[in-house]
């Protein structure tokens, strides 16, 4: 599978900007990021890049006097795995129950040290997953999908559209002894595999929310819980109003810095 590389140059370099970027850019079609000292990486399967995208991106990028520049190149064959692995640590994440489970990113989004990770585990928490069934849509490295397990869920369907996320996600369930966890391959057209769930959880980016909230919501149990993260301020009008037409309730929120987190609950029939 070849990628193309896109380095930006962010004047002046913040990390806040490079965390919108990234999630910009993950709209566009790439799938993998990496800080650097001028801004950001950010990495593109080569069928899939779409030019007019990545510019579109960058013109919506909202911070005032922040200047952006970037270059795509190939990025450069190797086994992206192992270089992944040589530069990275072994992370350990702490559950809201105490528990802790180790996870190591490749190139999967969701080292469980971002924001967004993190509102979603406490809202993971807050839909209390022991003895139900739960999806993680997206699922990244697995990190969302192993503390499900951790926490008690009877069963737990995961799903990720990149192969390598995939790969990923079965070595860290593997690393953490779980049992209970089924990783598939594909996008929301995998949620035919699944089972109704009790719970959902997508820590995606927008659009992708947007196109799938009616795929997840045939798929909820009535009276199940919805949990989304992926997103900025900016966003939360359009996803409720989404979820709201498919008889959804929003029945929580979480903010850190920037991002965003929503938990519905689907309506009981009467």
């Amino acid at each position: 599978m070849k990628y193309l590389q896109l380095n930006f140059d962010i004047t002046p370099c913040d990390e806040a900007a490079g965390d919108v970027l990234a999630a910009l850019l993950a709209d566009a079609g790439c799938d993998s990021f990496e800080p650097t000292a001028t801004g950001l990486t950010a990495y593109v399967q080569e069928a899939l890049y779409d030019a007019d995208a990545v510019r579109a991106a960058v013109e919506q990028f909202p911070f005032q006097g922040v200047s952006l520049a970037y270059t795509c190149t190939p990025a450069p064959d190797e086994n992206w795995n192992a270089t992944w692995e040589d530069g990275h640590h072994f992370l350990p994440i702490d559950l809201p129950d105490g528990q802790q489970i180790t996870i190591l990113p490749r190139q999967a989004f969701g080292s469980g040290e971002h924001a967004t990770t993190r509102m979603m585990l406490a809202l993971l928490a807050d839909a209390r997953p022991d003895g139900r069934t739960v999806i993680d849509a997206g699922c990244g490295t697995g990190v969302l999908a192993i503390a499900a397990e951790r926490m008690g869920a009877s069963e737990v369907f995961a799903y990720d559209i990149d192969e390598w996320s995939v790969n990923n996600a079965h070595d860290n369930c593997r690393r953490n002894d779980c049992t209970r966890v089924t990783v598939a391959h594909g996008d929301a057209a995998a949620l035919a595999q699944a089972p109704e769930a009790d719970i959902i959880m997508a820590n995606i980016n927008l659009n992708i929310l947007l196109a799938d909230l009616p795929r997840f919501d045939r798929q909820l149990a009535t009276g199940g819980h919805l949990l989304l993260s992926g997103f900025l301020q900016d966003d939360v009008p359009a996803l409720c109003r989404q979820a709201e037409r498919l008889g959804m309730t929003l029945c929580g929120q979480r903010a850190e810095d920037e991002w965003r987190a929503l938990h519905f609950t689907k309506l009981l029939t009467t």
